[in-house]
């Protein structure tokens, strides 16, 4: 028998949706929070040669520049205030998650609940900061080192245009930060992520439109555009299949006294496990460590005629041996966060505590190893889809040149925020429908 949620779900219609004061006003602040969000990504830094940036992002838009240049919408290209984008906010976070797993006193920090969580995000925004300085005054530097036709990047360098730089890009990060919470709280939806998603969806229209303009040029046969606009349908497809799977492991709780004179029931349920835990960050930290050497070199760090030139020339996109490294540092990362993010000791003392157990496991340190062996298995098979997400662009750039960077890590991110958005959106809508139930029973003298 379908249960109410899932009658509810089949049930949605426009009419429920107008009633749902509080969806819509969550609707309308998310998407006003994005439009301050884009118009600051076209705010330019002080002191700076558009032309010479525009010059520098037309031959380096591949490698770790383009990749972050997608993320951020086109900032980073631009050279904007929103250049650095939510990006040392994420790069806190997980370090500071890292630490929680490593340090035994953010660890009982964690578990101390809501204080102990305000503490660790005030570490995370402490960590935000000089991270953003770290990287705004990098940036700075390789402003200065960047030179076009037109002559430098940067109309007066020196020491008060470093500073301004890395104000500017420090305090801009610090209110991306202050808008993705913002979203979290007032609006629907991860505020990091759809910050994230926006930027990346923002390129979208113009990368099509210059796609199908070099089909029409004949540049592009119209037999690989057509195949590339499939692949991309199916490729979706696949990511919203893997990340909704899922093993469901049984379990039984504590058998209950129902009613009097009755014999008690046992309940049972399950533990799902997803079959990607790590989500979207293996395939970030592979790229960036992978890319590393070939920004350095961008930016005029080293000859190109030096061993560190010559080293990220190997690494360009579809070469054999970045292949197979990207690929191992995704399988590394997959299960270096699986096992940070997901301890099946901690899981198997909170079933033995509540006096559940798996049918046929023994309580204990045999629950655990039963769940981590299920774990293992899991993870390697997301490994592999990640991989495979991740390498089919690389093989297909190989074959047509695109106008623009397309990577499995942007499909996935678009994915998995667009899945977890609609997901909140039909929580709401549910929230709604069944408040406006309690309300009508109220009025009857049903409850």
């Amino acid at each position: 028998m379908a249960s109410a949620i899932e009658h509810l779900t089949k049930n949605f219609s426009f009419s429920s949706f107008k009633k749902a004061e509080d969806l819509k006003k969550r609707i309308w602040f998310t998407l006003f929070v994005l439009i301050v969000y884009r118009l600051g990504t076209y705010i330019p830094l002080p002191n700076i040669n558009p032309e010479v940036v525009a010059e520098f992002t037309r031959s380096h838009s591949g490698g770790l520049f383009g990749i972050l240049d997608l993320y951020s919408g086109g900032a980073i290209g631009r050279m904007t205030i929103f250049s650095l984008n939510i990006m040392p906010y994420i790069s806190a976070s997980i370090i500071v998650q890292l630490l929680t797993s490593m340090s035994p006193q953010l660890e009982a920090l964690k578990k101390e609940g809501e204080a102990g969580r305000r503490k660790i995000n005030q570490y995370t925004r402490y960590g935000t900061v000089a991270l953003a300085m770290i990287q705004g005054y990098s940036v700075a530097i390789g402003l200065e080192r960047m030179t076009g036709h037109s002559g430098g990047a940067v109309i007066d360098p020196g020491f008060l245009f470093r500073l301004t730089t890395m104000t500017s890009l420090t305090g801009s990060t610090l209110f991306i930060m202050w808008l993705g919470e913002q979203i979290s709280t007032r609006g629907l939806g991860n505020g990091s992520s759809i910050i994230i998603y926006s930027g990346i969806v923002a390129n979208l229209p113009s990368s099509l439109l210059n796609t199908f303009a070099m089909g029409k040029q004949g540049a592009i046969s119209v037999v690989a555009l057509f195949g590339l606009l499939v692949m991309i349908v199916v490729v979706i497809a696949f990511i919203v299949f893997m990340e909704k799977a899922n093993r469901k492991i049984p379990i039984q709780y504590p058998k209950r006294q129902t009613m009097a004179n009755m014999p008690a029931q046992q309940q049972g349920s399950h533990l799902p496990l997803k079959l990607n835990n790590a989500g979207v960050i293996p395939p970030i930290f592979a790229s960036c460590i992978l890319l590393l050497p070939m920004t350095i070199v961008s930016f005029g760090v080293a000859e190109q005629d030096s061993f560190l030139g010559a080293f990220s020339r190997i690494f360009n996109h579809g070469q054999p041996l970045y292949l197979v490294c990207f690929a191992g540092a995704i399988v590394f990362f997959a299960f270096f966060y699986t096992a940070i993010m997901f301890n099946p000791k901690d899981t198997a003392d909170n079933l033995k505590k509540s006096g559940s157990y798996i049918p046929g496991i023994r309580p204990g340190d045999a629950t655990a190893e039963y769940i981590d062996s299920i774990l293992l298995r899991l993870t390697l098979i997301g490994a592999v889809y990640l991989c495979a997400i991740c390498l089919l662009p690389e093989l297909i750039l190989l074959k047509v040149a695109l106008p623009f960077y397309f990577g499995g890590t942007s499909l996935l991110i678009v994915v998995n925020v667009s899945v977890d958005t609609v997901a909140q959106f039909q929580s709401h809508l549910i929230a709604q429908q069944y408040e406006g139930l309690f309300k009508l029973g109220r009025s009857r003298g049903l409850i």
